[in-house]
């Protein structure tokens, strides 16, 4: 099992601290861990594993949110993964199937997002309300048979509100039917293989009586958010904190309290009913480094969020984003250049790029290797293509950025031409 490292904390305050925790949580065998943290200038957060007890089943994920507060942070299971390298860095029992509730609105959030980027679908569809839609219970936005809003403000009450009537009309626009969308949700998270996941809805409500439930573990959900980070729509929706729908009438407040309390949390999601207990899926980015922490099976709901908040601030205490390369900026190399005015160009960075390192190894076996010829020959255009750097750390490859002319060069002319020109 993946652990946090050190916490930066003296170690004698962090051992009492993981003392008085621990031993509430696991008696008398985790507090002999805690103790021997004492002797040692580091300690590990170590995985905490509970099952939540079943609580009354819940129609609206946001009234809800009061719920006792009073848990000692139990869940079932926990993953926290860097999205750029897809590294976990903490993991509990994260490959065991869970009921997602209303986290399964994350798939049709991908699915939306992708055929919005491919253009397929625009922001300012049409999307109108069918019979079905208009019957959903649980979290909604009380959409009216025929009512038609844009596939912007449905993906809003989507995201933000986690409405079950926007997800059913929004699934039917895109397939015709739920039950067609689901079979596109399947394809997905097999596609991004996602192993321990299966959908049968489009909103994650609770399956009725002889249904199966929509389950995905916590890595699944993991995998599933660094998808979808790499559509600026879903963290324009996600990061939403309040917005008005139906021309104000409505309000739509969003059921990641985090995107609140947490300082660079802009997402993603919640979900929550009886024997899925509080989930979420939540991301922040500081200082150049984004992670995404995944909670599920809570007994309270703020006790997801505070653990997700733990897990997140422990992440970002003990690692960083070891810049290497800011797109458009020069490298420390020159290369000759051959029938110009110029005798050499410094290529610049093509993209940026950063290595995931714990804080105490960030300078550690981080080596950068130019892959340039000995001279090009003019003329060259801004942007062509001049190399590649290849990164690795402790020998091992990391990433490989291409290197560009930083601008244009022309081709001189031959002295025989410029004499004849001239008369």
């Amino acid at each position: 099992m993946k652990v946090f490292s050190s916490s930066g904390e003296s170690a004698a305050g962090t051992a009492a601290r993981a003392t008085a925790v621990i031993s509430r949580k696991f008696g008398f065998v985790a507090l002999i861990v805690a103790i021997a943290a004492i002797i040692s200038p580091c300690f590990a957060i170590a995985a905490r594993r509970h099952h939540a007890a079943a609580k009354a089943e819940a129609p609206d994920e946001e009234t809800n949110a009061n719920a006792s507060s009073s848990a000692l942070g139990a869940y079932s299971e926990a993953c926290v993964m860097e999205p750029v390298t897809g590294t976990v860095i903490f993991e509990s029992n994260d490959h065991a199937p869970w009921p997602t509730a209303s986290l399964a609105k994350m798939m049709l959030m991908l699915i939306v997002a992708e055929k919005i980027h491919d253009g397929s679908l625009k922001l300012t569809d049409n999307v109108t309300t069918s019979a079905k839609a208009a019957e959903m219970g649980g979290s909604q936005v009380y959409l009216k048979e025929n009512e038609t809003f844009s596939l912007d403000d449905m993906m809003k009450a989507v995201v933000v509100h986690s409405a079950n009537d926007a997800s059913v009309a929004v699934a039917e626009y895109i397939a015709g039917s739920t039950e067609a969308f689901v079979v596109m949700m399947n394809q997905k998270a097999a596609a991004l293989g996602m192993k321990d996941s299966h959908y049968y809805s489009v909103n994650g409500l609770p399956p009725s009586k002889g249904e199966s439930a929509d389950v995905a573990s916590a890595y699944d959900q993991a995998i599933l958010a660094r998808e979808l980070l790499k559509y600026p729509d879903v963290i324009r929706w996600s990061s939403i904190d309040t917005a008005g729908f139906r021309a104000g009438t409505f309000v739509l407040r969003n059921t990641n309290h985090m995107v609140r309390t947490y300082p660079g949390c802009d997402g993603l999601k919640t979900g929550f009913y009886d024997k899925a207990g509080f989930n979420v899926v939540a991301t922040a980015k500081r200082n150049g480094l984004r992670l995404i922490a995944v909670v599920l099976g809570t007994q309270h709901k703020l006790t997801n969020f505070k653990e997700a908040s733990e897990m997140l601030s422990q992440g970002f205490l003990n690692y960083e984003m070891h810049p290497i390369a800011k797109k458009g900026a020069p490298i420390a190399q020159s290369v000759a250049v051959t029938n110009a005015d110029i005798n050499s160009i410094k290529p610049v960075w093509g993209d940026d790029a950063g290595v995931f390192v714990k804080r105490d190894n960030a300078h550690n076996a981080i080596k950068v290797d130019y892959n340039l010829p000995p001279s090009i020959a003019a003329p060259l255009k801004a942007g062509q293509q001049i190399g590649t750097a290849s990164v690795t750390e402790g020998g091992k490859p990391v990433t490989t950025i291409t290197l560009l002319a930083p601008s244009d060069v022309s081709k001189t002319t031959s002295l025989t031409k410029r004499l004849l020109s001239i008369f």
